[in-house]
């Protein structure tokens, strides 16, 4: 594995009574595409909050880049790199692709508002240089064709790819996907996985959470499991199909198909 650019070491977390995560201890190295798995309520959304801090844990810390998380706000750790999509679409349906993307743009600009009112050269450099970078954005999630049509005239599946946009607009070092293809049928998965690849290859670590297993084998580089908010299992899409421990817990819930997939 390479340097980790992501530390998540020992981390507890409990709801009064309830413990949600126990000792998850594992890392993410820089470049790598890594899966966090697991049956219904083992835990991976409460990790994620944890890690983009909506949550703080109880016990245990998680570094980003040698920079320890815990007591910043999750703007301050987007402001790091480390930047997540979540389950629920959130485009402006009323604009076009390109504006959608030209608005997370404007999101992280530095201009001040008098500069902005006023049209100062800088403010006009600025804007020309963000329509550039919309529009390559644009290019690379594969919606150039439909740059100029109503983003809520798209199918679920390309208002997704509108919201990965969106976060790699504020230029993350480091992704966290929630859920990315659900609801996606398969021609839209497919191209959703060849994206997660394209991404990787600008260098932008992956860290997401999915239920559909067949992407998860066929993306990842390393998949973590969890169960009852532990990790039960480590390794290469390989190794995981075939662990006993993760076929018991997916046959808990019902899920042979899923975990021989």
């Amino acid at each position: 594995m390479a340097e980790p650019i992501l530390n998540v070491d020992h981390v507890g977390m409990q709801f009064g009574g309830l413990t949600a995560l126990s000792d998850l201890n594992f890392s993410v190295g820089e470049g790598e595409i890594l899966s966090l798995i697991g049956p219904n309520g083992a835990g991976k959304t409460t990790a994620f909050n944890l890690m983009t801090g909506f949550l703080t844990p109880t016990k245990g810390e998680v570094k980003f880049r040698g920079v320890a998380l815990k007591g910043l706000k999750s703007h301050e750790i987007a402001d790091l790199g480390l930047i997540r999509t979540f389950q629920r679409t959130s485009v402006f349906p009323r604009d076009t692709v390109f504006d959608n993307v030209l608005i997370g743009l404007h999101r992280q600009g530095k201009l001040g508002l008098l500069e902005a009112i006023l049209g100062l050269p800088r403010a006009r450099a600025s804007e020309r240089a963000q329509r550039e970078r919309a529009a390559e954005l644009v290019r690379w999630i594969g919606l150039e064709a439909r740059a100029d049509d109503l983003a809520g005239s798209l199918s679920y599946g390309e208002q997704r790819l509108v919201g990965v946009a969106l976060a790699l607009a504020a230029q993350p070092k480091m992704l966290l996907l929630d859920e990315p293809v659900s609801g996606m049928n398969a021609s839209e998965t497919h191209t959703f996985v060849q994206l997660i690849r394209t991404i990787r290859d600008r260098g932008v670590t992956i860290l997401l959470v999915e239920h559909d297993m067949p992407m998860v084998m066929e993306v990842s580089d390393r998949i973590v499991v969890l169960n009852y908010g532990r990790i039960i299992a480590e390794g290469t899409p390989d190794v995981i199909r075939n662990d006993p421990a993760v076929i018991e817990a997916y046959l808990g819930q019902s899920g042979k198909k899923a975990a021989h997939a």
